[in-house]
Parts: structure tokens; C-alpha cells; sequence
């Protein structure tokens, strides 16, 4: 199986580079200056030329405060984009996955979101990211845009690297505590987006393997909580650790409003495609044990 991954330094486009040859398949990652997903002219002949059995889009505009003063730049990357790369996947007959999140819900429900709940962004980033659903799906039938929420890993920007790294410079730092969801692994996203790509490909006319799903690790916390155990985890292994100080969302005001329930059900993935993703504090273990050996290794080699 080629993946043809849109995408080249996110957290699950190196994720799927990594894992891929693991499942036994080839993952091929193209991304800027070679295709721009602001500018789709060319996304076609890039994608067609390059050649794949199915196309995971990983690419997208992340910055989720800075999407407040860039929403057409937004729009036209995690929207404009995204239906460009599905119309390539359709005039090449394969299979697309589309990489969504949490944030096309307002996070006003007082359980995990499901599929079929009615979807109200918050935010630019969030309408950017329902635009490029809605994109997708008017483009091909034959896609599974796959939602999940609170990605970190090994790679890029995320939570953990960003706490562990303040850890090292104070002793104290304020988490918000009253929003809550499930971290996910890129490395659990990336084993679960190859599976599906699998059964998508094995089962080319079952309707009931495309769609909306929800993808995100089991289990749930606030991110106050999560900041906790990252330090616990650390600090067994002899790495930084600080005191966490719970505050309110209102305590650390944000140019963009952030869902306070950011939970995903992922029944509907499970019972379809047979994907269950780990426990977040079990991946989350791994995860900080590799980040702590890898700062041990770049001291050493200093």
C-alpha cells in the first residue's frame, strides 16, 4: 500500500513516515514549496503525477489564535485546499482521508461529541476546518474524514514538548483545568489512519467504511490534568517536573475561544473500522520517555 501523505513536517504526516513501515506499507509525504495547499492550481498534477493508492491529507493551518486575523488564509488552506486534494483523489480514483478536529463543535454538550451532532465552530480555525469537511465530501464519496482533538507526539509543537520545556525554566505554571478532552498520540493517529486506509481500499464499495469519524486516544482529562501527569511520568524518569497552579479558562484569556468539552466518541470508528486507539496515559508514557532520551542524547553529544 503507497500512501500518498499530503504534509511534511506536521506531528502525523512524520508519525505516518514513521509507522508506515511497520504495517508493511510505503508512505510517500509531499508538501511546500513542491504543493502549496493555499494554492490549488497545481494540487492535481502534483498528486496525480506522484501516484498513490490513497491519499491522507495531514496538511493544514494550525495556528488557532493567529486564524482570528488570518481566516481567509485559513479558508483557503484547511478549506479551499482540502477539496482540492479530494478532487484529485476522485479524478484518480483512490480513496481520500481527511485529517479534522474538535474544533467544528462548540464544546456545550455535556457528553463526548458523536458524529451526527450539529457542528458550530467557535472560531476561524474550527469554520476552516468544517469548510474543508464540507469540501471534501462534495468533492468524492470515497473518503473517511477522521476528527480528533489534543494531538502531541514526538514531532513538531505540541503540549507535552511544550510543558517538560517550561519545566526546565521555572518551578510553577498556571494549566488551565475547567476544558476538557482526550489527548491523542500522533503515532496512535498515524497506526489508525493506515488501518482504515486499509479497509477502505479492501472494501472499495462499502458506503458504510466512508464518512465522519471520530479518532482520539481513550480516556479523558482537563488539560491541567494532563500537565500533571506529564510531570509525574517525567519525574520517574529522572526528567523536569513543576508544580501545576489549576486556573479558568477566563484566567488565561486567548484571541480565539477554545471548546471546554472537547471530548470525542469513537464508537462509531471502533464498531466500522475496528480501531480502538490506547489509553492517552499509557501513549503518553512512551511519548515522554522518547523525548527525555532524546534531550539526554543531544547533551551527550554536546
Amino acid at each position: 500500500m503507497r500512501i500518498l501523505v499530503i504534509g511534511k513536517e506536521g506531528q502525523v504526516a512524520r508519525a505516518l513516515a514513521e509507522r508506515a513501515p511497520e504495517h508493511g506499507a510505503t508512505s510517500v509525504l509531499i508538501g511546500r514549496p513542491m504543493l502549496d495547499l493555499a494554492d490549488p492550481s497545481g494540487i492535481e498534477d502534483i498528486l496525480v503525477e506522484t501516484g498513490g493508492d490513497v491519499i491522507v491529507n495531514a496538511g493544514a493551518y494550525t495556528a488557532v489564535d493567529q486564524a482570528e486575523s488570518e481566516s481567509e488564509l485559513a479558508e483557503a488552506i484547511n478549506g479551499i485546499g482540502a477539496g482540492a486534494v479530494a478532487g484529485a483523489a476522485a479524478a484518480m480514483n483512490v480513496p481520500v482521508v481527511q485529517l479534522s478536529t474538535d474544533y467544528v463543535f462548540d464544546g456545550t454538550a455535556s457528553r463526548p461529541y458523536r458524529e451526527e451532532d450539529p457542528t458550530n465552530p467557535l472560531g476561524a480555525y474550527g469554520a476552516s476546518k468544517l469548510l474543508g469537511e464540507q469540501a471534501v465530501a462534495a468533492e468524492t464519496a470515497n473518503h473517511a474524514i477522521l476528527r480528533t482533538a489534543w494531538i502531541y507526539g514526538p514531532f513538531g509543537k505540541n503540549f507535552v514538548k511544550t510543558m517538560l520545556r517550561l519545566a526546565r525554566e521555572r518551578d510553577e505554571i498556571a494549566v488551565v483545568a475547567d476544558q476538557v478532552g482526550s489527548p491523542t498520540s500522533a503515532l496512535d493517529i498515524a497506526d489508525g489512519i493506515i488501518t482504515v486506509c486499509r479497509n477502505l481500499l479492501a472494501g472499495p464499495d462499502d458506503p458504510s467504511l466512508r464518512g465522519i469519524f471520530h479518532m482520539a486516544g481513550t480516556g479523558t482529562a482537563s488539560w491541567a490534568e494532563f500537565a500533571t501527569e506529564i510531570f509525574e511520568q517525567s519525574a520517574r524518569l529522572g526528567g523536569p517536573s513543576a508544580r501545576i497552579r489549576p486556573i479558568s479558562t477566563a484566567g488565561y484569556p486567548t484571541p480565539a475561544k477554545r471548546p471546554a468539552n472537547s471530548r470525542l466518541d469513537c464508537a462509531k470508528l471502533s464498531a466500522v473500522h475496528g480501531v480502538i486507539l490506547p489509553h492517552w496515559r499509557s501513549s503518553l508514557g512512551t511519548c515522554v520517555r522518547r523525548l527525555l532520551d532524546e534531550a539526554h542524547n543531544q547533551e551527550n553529544r554536546r
